[in-house]
């Protein structure tokens, strides 16, 4: 189908990266299936999002990025998702990779970034284990869900860091844990991505064996603050990360909406077949709420994502902050989640079919509900600090 309510020029105001991103939309609408089928992003969409910017949106203005305003980049991200959730879904791994700019010395972090195509990626899950050597790491390990790698020119990968065999310790019961950027040549990648929705992501295996990363080659998100002091890099640095992840569920459900409303004026009730689906009470409510719930959680997401920001302007980010920032994102996802749940029991027996995208955003926001940031388990920690709780929040 065609997307709605999008416009395809800039309007006043609006940034560049995001008036391509509203371009490109009807493209990536386009090879939707081809994208599905192949099970990753094609080479030639990959490099014409990369030309457009879309992976450089978190990059420091000094090294050559955009430095975007936090909601812009859900913007981008959500728009592109709604074309397609895979696409989205590798734009926000890449853009959101990408903030490793901002905490890696100066010379590693041109050499990275400079060019202004260059395509990041990886896991930050501390899969893999680095033995401290004179200069670096020796590194060994793999990692799952690496989206988009097939397209990264630079693939990054968490690591507990060790000497002489065993962890080092940052304080009892903590092992020391670094994310490491590893070249493309570097690292092996697994086709295992055989999964239920998100066909599209790539998101297979990454592994690495014995190689050599040089120390300014590496960042700790949790023990080190970022090299670049601009309010964009003040965020809590997993609140960074995970910015992307409710801006890919919002577009998958915005998608659904958009498709069970064609739908209801194009099938028609059974038997007789004499009114569309539209004219069901059933319909009708299903919508009101699904557009109702969404636009709630978009709102509560642009506006906390909004104060965690302003807070960031001014080096005053709390730890209710942190919390209530995560709890935007899950609650965002979970939400989306429920829109597309809706909007597919709506649609009855069509939605089954794989001509009907609605099975997709159906099957893609159930993947995407999966990942670790905002899954049920981050609303228990949440919980915790929203109650004057000791918890461990340290990754919030």
């Amino acid at each position: 189908m065609t997307l709605p309510a999008s416009p395809a020029v800039k309007t006043p105001g609006e940034h560049p990266v995001l008036t391509a991103a509203r371009q490109l939309a009807p493209r990536v609408t386009a090879r939707s299936e081809e994208i599905e089928t192949a099970r990753r992003l094609p080479a030639d969409l990959a490099r014409e999002l990369a030309e457009a910017g879309l992976f450089r949106m978190v990059v420091p203005e000094a090294y050559g990025g955009f430095e975007l305003h936090p909601a812009l980049v859900i913007e981008a991200v959500e728009e592109l998702s709604r074309a397609d959730g895979s696409t989205g879904w590798c734009v926000m791994i890449g853009a959101l990779t990408a903030m490793c700019s901002a905490w890696l010395p100066e010379p590693a972090a041109r050499a990275i970034y400079g060019a202004p195509d260059v395509i990041t990626g990886g896991v930050a899950a501390p899969q893999g284990r680095a033995e401290l050597v004179e200069g670096g790491y020796r590194v060994t390990g793999r990692w799952s869900w690496a989206s988009g790698s097939q397209n990264c020119r630079w693939l990054t990968g968490g690591v507990v860091v060790t000497k002489d065999g065993a962890p080092r310790m940052v304080r009892e019961g903590i092992p020391e844990t670094r994310v490491l950027l590893f070249p493309i040549e570097d690292v092996t990648l697994h086709d295992t991505w055989h999964a239920t929705g998100l066909c599209g992501t790539g998101s297979g295996d990454m592994e690495v064996r014995d190689v050599f990363v040089p120390a300014d080659r590496g960042l700790s998100l949790v023990t080190e603050r970022p090299r670049v002091d601009r309010p964009l890099y003040g965020l809590p640095a997993f609140g960074l990360l995970g910015l992307g992840l409710p801006a890919v569920g919002l577009g998958i459900a915005r998608r659904a909406i958009d498709e069970l409303t064609e739908l209801a004026h194009k099938k028609k009730i059974m038997p007789l077949g004499r009114h569309a689906i539209a004219t069901r009470p059933a319909v009708q409510e299903a919508v009101a709420e699904a557009e109702a719930t969404l636009r709630a959680a978009r709102a509560f997401l642009l506006e906390t994502v909004n104060a965690t920001y302003e807070a960031a302007t001014r080096r005053e980010v709390t730890l209710r902050h942190r919390a209530e920032l995560r709890l935007a994102y899950t609650h965002a996802m979970r939400s989306s989640a429920r829109v597309v749940d809706r909007m597919y029991e709506a649609a009855g027996g069509a939605a089954v079919y794989r001509s009907n995208p609605l099975q997709r955003c159906m099957r893609d926001i159930h993947v995407a509900t999966q990942h670790a940031m905002v899954a049920p388990p981050t609303l228990e920690l949440i919980g915790s600090v929203l109650l004057g709780l000791e918890a461990n929040t340290a990754m919030l």
